[in-house]
């Protein structure tokens, strides 16, 4: 490098990326996290920060929520040969043996790989040529069966809405009723954490399977007093503060895979200066809270909040506190 020294978040990244393409670190193993990097190679949060980003951008690793940053699977190019001599057309995504792709190409596996393109690295992964690019085929062979993008997501949220159906017997009481399909909610927002952001409340999409939800909290809430402009101004009430909250779980699937950090990793390194602002004594009562610590948990927030507002729309019926 022109007689200058090889800064020391490359020569850390390049160990590690000789540990991966030797085989050290396989496919889907997790790689040192910043801590284990500040720890292991003594070195500042922020040149681990750095490691991680340069193996991030060099295709090597990527973050997963809930597991780290792991090391990244091989991509096969779309135009690079095949290493056998049938073309990439006729293999099919995740299958033991071999068939033709277009003969076997559904809308339910056009779908269900969107799906997964979405869960694992967000929406904005989610292209036609992507879908494709997953499934083997050409990228017009998926036209056949979706007219667009936007079709395409409406289908997606059709779906993953059907894998969560409400119980055919309601339990008893108004307030069990509206909490289990406001959890119901939550869980497919954190089984699929695009789904929250993909959801529009001024221009709500037709999506056929998510109309049981509605008429589910419609039935409950009129038939405990609401009339039916109130109910649905309650049920919206719900729906958009479980997916207000749910619109943070995207968003940080996509700050883990631009900073290589989880949200703890990065608020560490954010502790400096908000200590240093805290120390002017401007703010008490955040420098207390600050000593004795905040555990931010997104399912906690939920459940606080939904807790609350069943409880207003109760006083709201002249109705006391749940027992």
């Amino acid at each position: 490098m022109d007689g200058q020294a090889v800064p020391r978040y490359r020569q850390i990244a390049a160990e590690l990326r000789q540990r991966i393409e030797a085989g050290e670190l396989k496919p889907g193993a997790r790689v040192p996290s910043t801590r284990e990097i500040t720890r292991d190679w003594g070195v500042a949060m922020a040149t681990a920060t750095k490691v991680i980003t340069e193996l991030r951008r060099d295709g090597l690793v990527r973050a997963v929520p809930g597991v780290g940053t792991v090391v990244e699977a091989p991509v096969e190019h779309p135009n690079r040969p095949a290493p056998n001599p049938r073309p990439p057309s006729t293999r099919r995504l995740g299958a033991s043996s071999e068939v033709p792709s277009a003969q076997a190409l559904t809308l339910g596996r056009i779908v269900t790989a969107a799906v997964m393109v979405a869960d694992a690295e967000g929406l904005a992964a989610v292209s036609m040529r992507r879908v494709a690019a997953e499934l083997g085929v050409a990228t017009m062979s998926l036209y056949r069966h979706v007219a667009d993008k936007d079709d395409l997501l409406a289908r997606m949220m059709d779906t993953v809405f059907a894998e969560q159906p409400l119980p055919a017997d309601p339990p008893e009481g108004w307030r069990e009723q509206i909490e289990l399909a406001a959890r119901l909610l939550w869980k497919l927002f954190r089984r699929h954490p695009w789904l929250a952001p993909a959801l529009s409340v001024t221009r709500p999409q037709l999506v056929a399977a998510a109309l049981p939800f509605s008429e589910w909290m419609l039935t409950a809430l009129h038939a405990r007093g609401f009339d039916l402009s109130t109910a649905f101004t309650a049920h919206l009430m719900l729906f958009n503060y479980a997916r207000g909250i749910a619109i943070n779980l995207e968003a940080e699937q996509e700050a883990e895979a631009l900073s290589g950090l989880d949200s703890e990793e990065w608020m560490d390194t954010q502790e400096p200066a908000l200590q240093e602002i805290l120390a002017t004594g401007r703010f008490p009562m955040l420098a207390r809270l600050a000593a004795t610590g905040y555990d931010l948990d997104l399912d906690a927030l939920f459940d606080f909040g939904l807790q609350h507002l069943v409880e207003s729309l109760a006083a709201l019926l002249g109705e006391g506190a749940a027992p």
